[in-house]
C-alpha cells in the first residue's frame, strides 16, 4: 500500500507540474532521466525496456553489446521501489549502465575480455567499481564488447573484434573502426544503448574509441579508479572511466566511481575528490593552456580538415578566456622499451588475475597456456589473428615485472617523462592543460599516468578519402568523427573537465554527426509528460 500512495503522489505531482519534454534516448542526459524519474514520466524498468530494445533492434550490425543482463529487469524493479518510498542513492539511481567487459561482476554474465577462454569462468565478488556503481542506484545492463583482450593478443587484430563477441562497428559509415580497445562502450554510448557505459585505458583505449564514437572519454589519472577484478593489460598504466554522451554526464560517473579501494594499492595515492559534476559550469576560463605546434607539424592529424577543426578550437578556447602558449615535448625514451614494460606488466599480472578466480574451466594459469589454448581453439581465430604480442614477450622478452631488468627501464622511462615528456611539460610551464587532437594525444598521455578528456570536436567531410585499418575497416573517411584532448597534471580532472565542458558548451558538435545507424525504440512515457 505505501508503494501505491508514493506512486499516486509522483503522478499527481507529475499531472499538476510536469512540464518536461522527455527527449529522444539517445540525447537523454542523466540530468534528463533523473527529472523523467522523478516526476513520474518513465520508470527505471521503462527505460531498461528501451535500451534492450534498442540493443536488440541494432547489436547484429554493430555488435557493441556481448550480454544483457538477465537480471536488469527486476534490478529497475528494486530501485523504482526505492524510489516511490523516498529512498534516492545518488544521480545514478536506476541509471541503465554498461560495463566493458573486462570489468569483473559477480552475477549471471561472463567476464571474458573477449575471448571463449574465460566463458563460465567465476570471481568471488563484484569488482570494487562495479560495487560503486551498483551503491550509487546504478543498474549494470550489460557487457560491451571490446578488442579482444584489451587489444593485447596481436599485432594485427583487428579494433573491436573478439570471438566472444564479434567485431563491433561504429555508426557513421560501413565497415567503420570503432577504435579501441573500448570499442563497444564507445558505439553503445553513441547509440544510447545504455545511460552511459564504463570504459579502460592502458594505451588510448577509452580515449580513441570516445573519439571515434562522437562522445565524451574520461581517462582518469592511475590510481583514481581501482583496478581491483580488473582483467588487466598493465597495472602501472590501466585506469578505469567513463564514456558518456556528455561531459556533465562522464562527470556523474566518474564521481561514483572514483575513490580509494584496499584492493587496489595505487588508490592510497588519490587527495581529497573533488565535485566533478560542480565543475560543469559555463563560465569564462582562467587557465593556461599548451599547443605543441612544433609537435603537431612533425606528427600531424590524417586530414586537413581535422588540423582545420582543431585550430578553430584554440581559437574558441581562447575567446573563452583562456591564456593559449606554444609548449614542446616528444615520447621519452624509446619506444620499444615501453613495449617491452608493457609486455612485462601483462605476462605477471594476468597470471595475477588468473590467480583470483573461484572458477576456471579452462584451468588456464599463465600466459603461456593462454597462447596454447587461443592457438587450438578454432572460435579464437588463430592463425587468421595471431598471437604475434604474445609471442613476443614469451619467446623474446621472457621476464616479469618483479624482475629488476623491468624496474630499470621503469625508472628510466619515468625520469624521462619527467625532463622531456608531457609531464615535463606541463609542469616547467606551469600549464593547466595541453591541447591535441585525440588522434595523436593519447600515445604521449600514457608515459605520464595524468588524466585526459576528449570531446567531440568534428567530423571528417563527404569529400574525404578513405583510409584502412586492420581487418579491412574504415578508419578515417566521410562523416566519421573525431575529438579533442584536454591532457593534465595527475589528479587535475576536476580542471580539465571545466575546460571539456566550457568548450563543449561553445560548440556543441556532437550534435552535428549523421549516424548510418539509428535505433527507433524509445522509453514509453506517461501521457501527463510530453515527448519531444
Amino acid at each position: 500500500m505505501a508503494l501505491l500512495r508514493a506512486l499516486s503522489v509522483a503522478v499527481a505531482f507529475c499531472s499538476i507540474a510536469s512540464g518536461f519534454a522527455v527527449p529522444n534516448v539517445v540525447d537523454l542526459t542523466l540530468d534528463d532521466i533523473q527529472r523523467g524519474l522523478q516526476e513520474g514520466c518513465f520508470s527505471s524498468e521503462a527505460l531498461v525496456e528501451a535500451y534492450t530494445g534498442r540493443i536488440g533492434e541494432v547489436n547484429g550490425m554493430v555488435q557493441a553489446v556481448t550480454e544483457v543482463n538477465p537480471d536488469a529487469i527486476k534490478i529497475a524493479k528494486q530501485l523504482d521501489q526505492e524510489r516511490a518510498e523516498n529512498k534516492i542513492r545518488g544521480p545514478l539511481h536506476g541509471v541503465p549502465i554498461l560495463l566493458k567487459n573486462n570489468l569483473a561482476t559477480k552475477d549471471a554474465m561472463n567476464n571474458t575480455a573477449g575471448s571463449h577462454a574465460l566463458i563460465g569462468a567465476t570471481v568471488p565478488r563484484d569488482s570494487t567499481v562495479v560495487n560503486k556503481l551498483r551503491d550509487a542506484g546504478a543498474i549494470i545492463l550489460g557487457k560491451a564488447n571490446l578488442s579482444q583482450w584489451s587489444f593485447y593478443r596481436s599485432f594485427d587484430l583487428p579494433s573491436g573484434w573478439s570471438s566472444h563477441g564479434g567485431q563491433v562497428h561504429g555508426a557513421y559509415h560501413d565497415n567503420q573502426d570503432p577504435n579501441g580497445s573500448s570499442s563497444g562502450s564507445g558505439s553503445a554510448t553513441d547509440l544510447g544503448l545504455a545511460a552511459a557505459c564504463i570504459g579502460t585505458e592502458t594505451w588510448g583505449s577509452l580515449l580513441g574509441p570516445s573519439h571515434r564514437n562522437n562522445i565524451v572519454g574520461i581517462k582518469p589519472t592511475v590510481g583514481l579508479t581501482s583496478r581491483d577484478l580488473l582483467i588487466p593489460v598493465s597495472e602501472h598504466l590501466d585506469t578505469v572511466g567513463p564514456m558518456a554522451r556528455t561531459v556533465k554526464d562522464a562527470a556523474y560517473v566518474l564521481q561514483a566511481i572514483a575513490g580509494q579501494d584496499t584492493n587496489d594499492n595505487y588508490t592510497s595515492a588519490i587527495p581529497a575528490i573533488p565535485d566533478y559534476v560542480a565543475a560543469c559550469k559555463n563560465e569564462s576560463l582562467n587557465v593556461k593552456i599548451g599547443v605543441p605546434w612544433k609537435l603537431l607539424a612533425q606528427v600531424p592529424p590524417s586530414s586537413s580538415a581535422e588540423l582545420n577543426a582543431f585550430n578553430e578550437s584554440v581559437r574558441v578556447l581562447q575567446e573563452a578566456g583562456a591564456t593559449i602558449v606554444d609548449t614542446d615535448f616528444t615520447f621519452p625514451g624509446n619506444m620499444d622499451d615501453f613495449i617491452t614494460m608493457l609486455s612485462s606488466d601483462f605476462m605477471t599480472n594476468i597470471a595475477g588475475y588468473f590467480a583470483k578466480l573461484a572458477t576456471n574451466p579452462n584451468n588456464i594459469t599463465d600466459l603461456r597456456q593462454l597462447r596454447e589454448y587461443t592457438k587450438t581453439t578454432p572460435v579464437e581465430q588463430f592463425p587468421q589473428f595471431s598471437v604475434s604480442l604474445w609471442d613476443n614477450v614469451i619467446d623474446n622478452i621472457g621476464f616479469p615485472n618483479t624482475d629488476p631488468r623491468f624496474w630499470t627501464m621503469f625508472q628510466s622511462l619515468t625520469a624521462m617523462e619527467k625532463t622531456q615528456g608531457l609531464q615535463f611539460a606541463l609542469e616547467s610551464q606551469q600549464l593547466n592543460a595541453v591541447v591535441l587532437p585525440t588522434s595523436i594525444g593519447p600515445q604521449f598521455l600514457a608515459p605520464s599516468g595524468g588524466p585526459g578528456v576528449t570531446v567531440p570536436m568534428g567530423f571528417y567531410p563527404e569529400s574525404a578519402p578513405i583510409t584502412n585499418s586492420p581487418g579491412d575497416l574504415v578508419d578515417t573517411g566521410p562523416a566519421i568523427p573525431f575529438g579533442l584532448s584536454f591532457l593534465g597534471p595527475r589528479w587535475s580532472e576536476e580542471q580539465l573537465i571545466k575546460m571539456a565542458y566550457v568548450y563543449e558548451q561553445r560548440t556543441q558538435a556532437r550534435g552535428q554527426g549523421k549516424r548510418k545507424v539509428n535505433p527507433n525504440t524509445e522509453v514509453k512515457v506517461a501521457a501527463v509528460c510530453q515527448k519531444s
